[in-house]
Parts: structure tokens; sequence; C-alpha cells
């Protein structure tokens, strides 16, 4: 069998020569496909933002000169927002192995009869579920998204065990069949629900594990990859899928970040007949294992914490909003936060201004407990601590404000 760093040297190779759009970004950057000789030299390709295959595409559709089979071996052509067209070619089965491998492990077995409800329609996501379901010898039933009641008959008379779809979904049909009179536990066979597509939120995984008796997978992928990282413990951490291959990345040198520091997550896919290499997701995630290296992949971590848009760097480092939120939330639990990033002296300073229903009960014991939070979770000082009134121009303020002014 092929070694990662062998399969890595193997797609570069394939990729710059049958794939134009990527012979020219290598040429553009410098280099040849001897520069990469494994997984540990794909710092040295610049990353391609998502929003760039959109461009390619408009300039030389339909696949922006990415397509590296030839056009008649495509089988499928899904669309994801942009637009962007995504071919289905060749024989790599990598995006189906990773689904079903997630899957296996959030507790789905042959003979489950699953009702799938992610899309069918123009992107990939519901194929790819249904794929991978009769790898793992279940029975897929082709939901698809919407009619609840529809949706509940079908579970009741199929005997459905398993559920794919998005936490809200799921969640509404709980509700729906709860206001019908149905009671969940004795009215249906559901044992295992596989979530993604949206956040799944901690007390609505708590709801379902303790309320509704459901193993919980929760699942993160794109449209373009496929699944990527797994959680089936509970937690923010994701445990990386074998494959593809995942970086987290400093969103302006695109090199990897240290343990512990957010960056960019940017997959490179191995799939010969469209390769994608080093794409940029727009994802931010903070990399939380001691060893980054990427030869034991699923034995390392993420943690998703918003887009990499969002994101304002202090000290040198990263910061997302939403790491300031759960930082917080720790702490103070229902209080609003914004991170306000200014400069002095050439020195950023890092505040925060925490709304609470009573300001007064702001003190210097909670600030010091806030500013530890937000240390152990951005790896970023906080200089001073500021309490406010929590009211309607608090909770629709932006989670973070960058006042510097650069000459």
């Amino acid at each position: 069998m092929m070694t990662m760093d062998g399969r890595v040297r193997a797609l570069i190779r394939h990729a710059f020569d049958h794939a134009p759009a990527v012979r020219s970004r290598f040429l553009a950057a410098g280099l040849t496909p001897d520069d990469v000789q494994g997984a540990a030299d794909l710092d040295r390709v610049p990353v391609m933002p998502k929003e760039q295959i959109a461009a390619l595409q408009q300039a030389n559709p339909p696949f922006g000169g990415l397509l590296a089979a030839p056009y008649d071996q495509v089988r499928h052509i899904f669309m994801s927002p942009g637009p962007i067209y995504e071919p289905d070619a060749g024989d790599d089965t990598t995006t189906v192995e990773m689904a079903a491998l997630a899957m296996r492990q959030s507790g789905l077995r042959a003979g489950d009869v699953v009702l799938n409800c992610l899309s069918y329609h123009m992107v990939p996501a519901g194929l790819l579920v249904d794929r991978a379901l009769l790898e793992l010898g279940c029975i897929a039933v082709p939901g698809g998204v919407g009619n609840s009641d529809l949706q509940l008959q079908m579970m009741q008379d199929l005997r459905v065990t398993g559920y794919v779809g998005t936490p809200s979904f799921l969640l509404s049909l709980i509700r729906r069949a709860e206001a019908r009179g149905m009671n969940w536990r004795s009215d249906f066979r559901l044992r295992v629900v596989f979530l993604t597509a949206e956040p799944l939120p901690a007390g609505l995984r708590q709801t379902l594990k303790d309320d509704y008796g459901l193993a919980v997978g929760n699942a993160y992928g794109t449209a373009e990859l496929g699944f990527l990282a797994l959680n089936t413990a509970g937690g923010l951490a994701m445990q990386l899928l074998p494959l593809p291959i995942v970086q987290v990345v400093a969103p302006d040198t695109g090199q990897s970040v240290d343990p512990g520091e957010a960056g960019e997550v940017v997959v490179t896919s191995l799939d010969p007949a469209y390769p994608l290499i080093r794409l940029g997701t727009g994802d931010l995630a903070i990399n939380v294992d001691s060893n980054p290296g990427l030869s034991c992949q699923e034995d390392r971590s993420i943690i998703l914490v918003g887009r990499s848009g969002e994101a304002v760097k202090v000290r040198g480092t990263f910061v997302h909003p939403n790491q300031l939120r759960s930082a917080v939330a720790q702490i103070a639990p229902g209080a609003a936060v914004q991170g306000i990033v200014d400069r002095v002296d050439q020195q950023d300073i890092f505040d925060l201004r925490v709304a609470l229903p009573d300001a007064a009960a702001g003190s210097d014991v909670l600030a010091a407990a806030l500013q530890e939070a937000v240390r152990r979770a951005c790896r970023v000082r906080v200089d001073r601590v500021e309490f406010v009134a929590a009211d309607a121009r608090t909770a629709g303020a932006p989670g973070l404000v960058d006042r510097r002014r650069w000459n």
C-alpha cells in the first residue's frame, strides 16, 4: 500500500500534468511537483480560497481547469453556492469511506434503517450519505428535507433506527411528534443520530442523550471535501478523520499554526480526478494537539470557532468572537461579551466589555476569572474588563471591534 507521502507525491504530479489551473498555480508560485515530496511540504503551496474556484469557473467553465480527468468520466455534477460546480469523476472512494467510518463510529450498524434528511437536490450531501449507508449495510430512506408529518409517518411505518441530518430538523421532528401527543421513546425506535451541516449546541446534545435516549455523532465537513472530523463524546474537540489531509494555518501566512492557536482549516483532497490542493474552507479552528504533524491525522483534534473573516489578530495571535463567547460562558453564563482591540505606544491593548443583567454585579474577582478564562481559550492576555448593563444595544453589538489605525 502506498504511504501518505507517496500518495501526496503522486497526486501533485498528476494534478500538475492534467489540471491546467493547478499547473498555473504552481508556476505562479515558483513551484514544481518536485518541491512537494510529502504531506510536510504542503505548506509550500499557497492556500486557494474557496471563492477562487468560482472565479476560475467563470473564466474557464465549467470546472475552471481543476478537473484532472476526461470530461466523459464525470458521473455527477453538483452545485454549491457561488455557484461552484463540483464534478464526481474517477474511482476515488475516499469521501464515501470516510462518511461510512464516521457513521460507524457514531453507532450505526448493518441492518439499521436510516432516515437521511440531508438534501439530495443539487448538493452532494444526500447522495454521499446514501452511498455510505449502503456501504455500511444499512437501509437508506431518502427523506430529504421538509414535510415533518410524512417523515414521522415513515419513521413509524419503516421502524427507523437511525437519523442523518441537521440538529434543528431532528428537534423539529421531536417537537412535532410531541405536539401530536406521541411519546418519542415508546412510539419510535430511533437510537442513533448522525448530525451535521450546522452547529450542535451542548445543551441540545445533552437533551437528545438524556431525554430521548439517543446516541449522538456530530460531524464537520464541507460540500467539496466530505466529512472531515467527528465528535461522539461531547465537548468541543472534534477528532479528525484519517482523510483527506487537514491543516490549520495562519490566514496571513498559510503556515501551520502551533498547538493551541487558531487558524483557517485548509484541506487537500487526494482525489486524482478532482484534486483540490490546499483549499481554504474559510472555517476557523483551534489546533488542540501537542503534535500538529500530519503523519497520524486521526490522532489530532480541532475546535471549530467560526469563520476566518471574523477573526482579528491580537499580539500575533488570531482571536475569534466565538472563542470569547465560549470563555465568558464558562464564568458568567448568559453574559454578552465584546472584545475591543486598540493600539497605544505601538502595543496592542485588548479589553473586554461584558454585559450583565446588573452591571453592579461586576467585581474584581469576576473580572480576574474572565481574564483567565479568555487567556486559556485564546492565549491572549486581557488588559481590562469593563462591566456594562445588558440592553438591546449590547445584545446586537459585534463580538470583536478593532480600533487600531495603521500608518
